[in-house]
């Protein structure tokens, strides 16, 4: 078996070039890979097209990448913690495509598994399957770029659209464990997207709070296998942020 661990984030993410295409797991601020975003931006890496559930907000996860203009086009399905996200969509300066989540999460697991291609009925009847959604903006404010109709398809008595599937040049993710064989496991909320990214990315490199020996592991408890994994950083507990913040006020609870 190989020994897949690197030495740092900045070795781990060296060979990502302008322009890759990422998926990059989490679930808000919940399992981010937050060493190796930040690795990213200090090699000064641009032009990148991200596939994340949500971008990050404006000074943590991917937002520092976002912030200094160095994603392009991003597909995600929630991104409404951001506001600089929000000011270059709508300034023409970044390119969405907005995603139902389930769909954004079989987009990757298909990919990792193989398939080309699926049918769902999330988005029928909508401008997620009739086109029309707008992507880019002008700086006036006019569409530039508009989602494309998809194919729609009726199985039984329902209509189903169809979906391509994405495998991205790298998955960037974060785990709670992991051995020198890439064997991953994520902890609670941190299981959202962090597998599905590993699967679909075709090279993908994984932060680890924990190394331990091959072995150690229970293979039941495996979440992700190391045949999906190309790559392992060592990064030790990270801060882990709150996204939103919601208090009771004491009257309220009586």
């Amino acid at each position: 078996m190989i020994d897949k661990v690197v030495g740092s984030a900045a070795l781990a993410v060296a060979d990502i070039p302008d322009g890759a295409s990422l998926a990059v797991g989490g679930f808000g601020l919940c399992g981010i890979p937050t060493a190796l975003i930040q690795a990213l931006h200090d090699r000064g890496t641009r032009e990148l097209e991200t596939i994340s559930n949500n971008c990050g907000v404006d000074d943590w996860g991917l937002g520092i990448l976002l912030a200094d203009h160095r994603i392009r086009r991003t597909v995600s399905s929630y991104v409404g913690e951001n506001k600089e996200f929000a000011r270059q969509f709508l300034a023409g300066e970044l390119e969405v495509e907005l995603t139902p989540q389930g769909t954004l999460a079989e987009k990757l697991r298909a990919g990792g598994a193989g398939i080309p291609a699926f049918y769902t009925p999330a988005g029928v009847g909508t401008q997620v399957s009739e086109g029309g959604l707008p992507q880019r903006y002008n700086a006036d404010g006019s569409v530039a770029v508009a989602s494309e109709a998809k194919e729609v398809r009726r199985f039984d008595d329902r209509d189903y659209v169809l979906e391509r599937s994405v495998t991205p040049d790298f998955a960037l993710v974060h785990a709670q464990k992991g051995d020198r064989y890439g064997n991953l496991v994520f902890h609670a909320a941190a299981a959202n997207f962090n597998p599905l990214a590993a699967m679909a990315g075709r090279i993908t490199i994984a932060q680890v709070e924990e190394l331990v020996e091959p072995g150690d592991l229970d293979p039941e408890q495996i979440h992700t296998p190391g045949i999906y994994v190309q790559r392992v950083v060592v990064v030790g507990p990270v801060e882990k942020r709150i996204e939103r913040r919601t208090l009771t006020e004491p009257e309220a609870r009586a």
